[in-house]
């Protein structure tokens, strides 16, 4: 069994919640909430992947 790769956990625990966020944010009618979510999610996103790149290029993944 692989160890947990506890950042790339964290990011996407970090990026569900921002999906959740945004279902909310369009449930309350809330813009400031949505796009407050949905830039998050971008950057969240964008960051895991830098992370995955700098790691596949370690040859770690």
């Amino acid at each position: 069994m692989k160890p947990v790769n506890w950042p790339m956990l964290i990011f996407a625990i970090l990026a569900a919640v921002s999906i959740m966020g945004i279902g909310v944010a369009i449930a309350e009618k809330t813009m400031l909430g949505l796009f407050g979510c949905l830039a998050a999610l971008i950057v969240i996103m964008g960051l895991g992947f830098r992370m995955k790149k700098k790691l596949r290029e370690k040859g770690v993944l």
